[in-house]
C-alpha cells in the first residue's frame, strides 16, 4: 500500500505566516528533533518561536548534546528573517542565525545556524546550572519526511475532544502536527565538523498557546531502518480526576498511521543525565507493543530563568512551570534498534531528589 506523506493535509499548511498576525498572542513555530542514526550526535530539539507581540525578534532553541555528557545550549532572540522563500511563498521561519525552510511540503525541510552557544553539560543542567562560556557553533540538516504526518486528535475520538474542548489544546497551542524523518547533516563545534545521517521529528504549529495551567506530559517517537515508527503524547491523571489527552500511533511503513495509546509512559519522577530506563508500552486495537529505551544524551530545563520574552510570559502564567527534560533515547523494538527523541516534564515538587 503507497505512503501518502502528506496526510490529506493541505500543502499551505506547511507555509509559515507572510506577516505579522493581528492577534499578539498568536505565534508560529517550526522544531527539528534530530539524532545521529549511531548515537555519537543529538539536536533534541531546535525551535523558533515567533509570537506577534514580540515580531520583530523571534525566539531560538538550540540544543547540541553527546553521549559524553557535553551540552551546548542557547535560549535567546534575534532579528526576524523575511518569510519568503526563492519563488516568494512563506517558506522560512528564521531569527537571528538560525533558519528552517520549507523546500518542498511535506517532503523536504532544511534546518542551518550559525551563531554561539553556551557550553555546559547533562551533569550540570541537571543541577540546575545552564551558565558557561559562548563557544562557535553551526550545523546544517536537511530532512526528508518518512511517514505520515500526524496530527493531533485525528487518531482517537477522545483524543480530538480534549484538543477541542479542554485545557489540553491550549497547551498544544493551535492547530498542530509533526512529522518523521530521515536526515543528512553536520555539526561544528569551535572548529571541529562531524557529519552525519539519521532520523528526526519535525513539528509545525499555530496558533494561540496557553500554559497556565501546565501540569506536565510525557512525548516520544522513533522511526527505525524497516521504516516502522511509533510516536504519542500524553499528559498525566490531572489532580481533579478528569481524562487527559493519550493519543499515538504505530507505523508498519506501509499504508497509514494505527491508532495507539500509551498504557506505560516513562513519567519524569526523577532528574538523571544519562542512561535511564525510559522504555514506554503502546495499546492498539489488536493489543499492545512494548518499546525498550534508555537515554544516551539529554539536556533540561529545571527553573526556567533564561531572560526571554516568552519564558517572562511563561512565569508570569506558571511561576512553577514543570522541570523539562529533551533528550535523545537508544529504542528497541522486536530486536531492531533506532535513536528517537524524548520530552518529558513534571512539577519540581512530584521529582525525587
Amino acid at each position: 500500500m503507497p505512503v501518502d506523506l502528506t496526510g490529506g493535509i493541505d500543502p499551505r499548511r506547511e507555509f509559515v505566516f507572510a506577516e505579522c498576525p493581528d492577534d499578539p498572542e498568536m505565534r508560529d513555530s517550526v522544531s527539528f528533533w534530530t539524532v545521529d542514526d549511531r548515537g555519537r550526535i543529538g539536536l533534541p530539539r531546535i525551535g523558533i518561536e515567533a509570537v506577534a507581540a514580540n515580531w520583530d525578534n523571534h525566539e531560538i532553541q538550540i540544543n547540541i548534546a553527546f553521549p559524553d555528557g557535553r551540552v551546548y545550549r542557547l535560549r535567546g532572540a534575534g532579528p526576524s528573517l523575511a518569510p519568503q522563500g526563492p519563488d516568494g511563498t512563506p517558506t522560512v521561519l528564521g531569527a537571528g542565525g538560525l533558519a528552517f525552510r520549507c523546500v518542498t511540503p511535506f517532503d523536504a525541510w532544511t534546518m542551518t545556524y550559525e551563531g554561539k552557544a553556551v557550553a555546559t553539560s547533562s551533569a550540570d543542567l541537571v543541577t540546575g546550572r545552564s551558565d558557561g562560556p559562548l563557544v562557535d557553533v553551526s550545523f546544517f540538516v536537511e530532512a526528508r519526511m518518512a511517514v505520515p504526518p500526524w496530527v493531533q486528535g485525528a487518531l482517537q475520538p477522545d483524543a480530538a475532544e480534549r484538543i477541542g474542548t479542554s485545557v489540553e489544546g491550549e497547551l498544544m497551542g493551535g492547530p498542530r502536527y509533526e512529522q518523521l524523518y530521515r536526515a543528512t547533516g553536520s555539526v561544528t563545534i569551535a572548529g571541529e565538523t562531524e557529519s552525519f545521517t539519521g532520523t528526526g521529528l519535525r513539528i509545525r504549529r499555530q496558533g494561540v498557546r496557553r500554559l497556565a495551567q501546565f501540569w506536565g506530559h510525557a512525548w516520544q517517537s522513533a522511526v527505525f531502518p524497516s521504516g516502522k515508527a511509533f510516536g504519542y503524547i500524553a499528559y498525566p491523571p490531572r489532580p481533579d480526576g478528569q481524562p487527559t489527552f493519550n493519543e499515538g500511533y504505530i507505523f508498519t511503513g506501509d499504508g497509514g498511521l494505527i491508532a495507539a495509546r500509551v498504557v506505560e509512559a516513562p513519567w519524569l519522577k526523577r532528574l538523571q543525565a544519562l542512561g535511564e530506563d525510559v522504555s514506554l508500552t503502546l495499546e492498539t486495537a489488536d493489543g499492545t507493543v512494548h518499546i525498550e529505551g534508555e537515554t544516551v544524551y539529554s539536556t533540561h530545563d529545571i527553573h526556567h530563568d533564561d531572560d526571554t520574552y516568552s519564558v517572562r510570559e511563561m512565569k508570569k502564567e506558571n511561576p512553577k512551570f514543570p522541570a523539562l527534560q529533551q533528550a535523545g533515547v537508544r529504542y528497541r523494538w522486536d530486536g531492531e534498534e533506532a535513536y528517537g527523541m524524548l520530552e518529558r516534564s513534571s512539577p519540581l515538587e512530584q521529582i525525587e531528589t
